[in-house]
């Protein structure tokens, strides 16, 4: 079992930044994959951004040059540093963390982009 706490969410300018964070604990020390995935009301849950234990990230193309992912596989956290702010990013964001094809989620932290 791995379990996730995310913060750093809230409201922001458009243009503006905002750095989410997540920290695991339980099993941790066997997380291959952390990331972070978003969700609107009546949409599915889609991906932002994920590095693997190697350092490797695949992001969304709707956040590349914006975001960035970073991990600390010592102390088991992932954060999202996300710049330039666009309303259209609005929603629940979620951390996730994957351990031998089992896939964990945090409770969610609602970011909102708005003037």
């Amino acid at each position: 079992q791995v379990q996730l706490v995310e913060s750093g969410g809230g409201l922001v300018q458009p243009g503006g930044s905002l750095r989410l964070s997540c920290a695991a604990s339980g099993s941790a020390s066997s997380i291959s994959l952390m990331g972070w995935f978003r969700q609107t009301p009546g949409k599915q849950r889609v991906l932002v951004a994920t590095m693997t234990s190697g350092s490797s990230t695949t992001y969304a193309d709707s956040v590349k040059g914006r975001f960035t992912i970073s991990r600390d596989n010592d102390k088991n956290t992932v954060s999202l540093q996300m710049n330039s702010l666009k309303p259209e990013d609005t929603a629940v964001y979620y951390c996730y963390a994957r351990v031998s094809f089992v896939g964990y989620w945090g409770q969610g932290t609602q970011v909102t982009v708005s003037s």
